[in-house]
């Protein structure tokens, strides 16, 4: 602990999760006439994040997050085999991804910054992730969020670290990474920074008797 300046954590897995979308697509498909049972759409949606997750990055602007949602719902509706008009089905299918804070992952940051410690929120994603976090009532602990898409690459390229990291002032051997992937061990290790696997809610009690 008295190593430490800074904590950055991962989005997805680590303090946000994904409600299951299934339900509100089947609703969003119905009221457009089409329908298809739980199974398909989960196997459509499953394909649709498979072709986002390496592509989060390329939505770095207003623009190229727009085209890059409008892929990401007609890889959605080539899966299903439907006729439906990506355009027109683009902001149901956003509606139905809400992004909610993980069980003790607010506390646990809250917990950190009171020991003195900063935080980042260093994720792949695109630029919609302050808008995200600020949804789930996250945003505000942190000191800085940076997206793959500000830092123009994903982890675990140290492109994003090193831009939070620089924002905050910070060295990487005073600073550890908390997430729940390769990428994020590999990108952390890349800057040397420390690393720690979720949950974050564990965190504060693992960092040493100073936590308690």
């Amino acid at each position: 602990m008295r190593d430490l300046d800074v904590v950055t954590v991962d989005a997805l897995g680590t303090i946000v999760t994904l409600r299951d979308p299934v339900p509100a697509l089947q609703d969003a498909l119905a009221a457009q006439g089409v329908e298809r049972d739980p199974d398909a759409v989960a196997t459509a949606f499953a394909a649709e994040a498979a072709f986002y997750i390496p592509r989060s990055h390329e939505g770095r602007t207003p623009e190229s997050l727009a085209a890059l949602r409008r892929e990401c719902a007609a890889v959605f509706l080539a899966e299903l085999g439907t006729p439906l008009d990506p355009d027109g089905f683009v902001d149901d299918f956003l509606a139905a991804l809400v992004f909610e804070e993980i069980d003790g992952a607010g506390a646990a940051l809250d917990r950190l910054r009171a020991m003195g410690l900063r935080l980042a929120c260093v994720a792949n994603w695109d630029m919609s992730l302050p808008d995200t976090l600020a949804r789930a009532e996250l945003a505000e602990k942190f000191d800085a969020i940076v997206s793959s898409a500000e830092a123009a690459a994903p982890k675990p390229n140290p492109a994003p670290f090193l831009v939070a990291l620089g924002r905050l002032g910070a060295v990487p051997s005073r600073a550890l990474h908390i997430g729940d992937s390769e990428a994020d061990r590999l990108g952390a290790a890349a800057v040397g920074m420390r690393f720690a696997l979720t949950p974050v809610s564990t965190l504060p009690a693992r960092l040493g008797p100073e936590a308690g």
